[in-house]
């Protein structure tokens, strides 16, 4: 995936516009934009969308420490962008709502994979049923974020990466 330096500034932006974003609500338990961003430059960006999101891990480990936390961002975030690719025939804001939503609801455990093997599955599973009220807050987050927002980011993507290609 050969870059230009156009291409690789406004990657930069975008990835800067991600972590602040994440950086600003984070006193808000679960609630972020980061889920509505990664769908939303994907289908702006399709394979390269790579590169954000593993420079915004990256930058997330160097403000929060990199523990074991840090290494679910390096598959979650992935995770999405493949989902965000496989329906990107998709219009509906509702259905990236839903789609977002579910990610939401379904992070805790996702997370819980990179601990599996060293707690076991017993404590695995208590970790992640403590953990369901903040998946709940990121559902509800997230889907009310991709209802509200999907259509407009959508568009300015469109119109900013047009505008690159120029």
């Amino acid at each position: 995936m050969k870059l230009t330096v156009r291409e690789l500034v406004f990657l930069a932006l975008c990835t800067a516009a991600m972590f602040v974003s994440q950086v600003a609500l984070s006193f808000l338990p679960n609630i972020e934009l980061v889920s509505l961003l990664v769908i939303v430059y994907t289908h702006a960006f399709r394979r390269k969308v790579l590169y954000i999101l593993y420079v915004f891990a990256l930058l997330e480990g160097l403000l929060y420490g990199f523990t074991t936390w840090w290494l679910t961002y390096l598959y979650v975030w992935t995770i999405l962008a493949g989902l965000a690719w496989a329906f990107r025939r998709m219009e509906s804001p509702l259905g990236w709502a839903v789609l977002s939503g579910a990610f939401g609801l379904a992070f805790g455990a996702l997370c819980e994979l990179v601990y599996l093997p060293i707690i076991g599955p017993r404590a695995a599973l208590g970790a992640w049923v403590s953990g369901i009220p903040f998946d709940l807050a990121h559902c509800f987050g997230n889907f009310v974020a991709a209802l509200a927002l999907y259509r407009p980011l959508s568009r300015l993507m469109q119109r900013l990466t047009r505008s690159l290609a120029a």
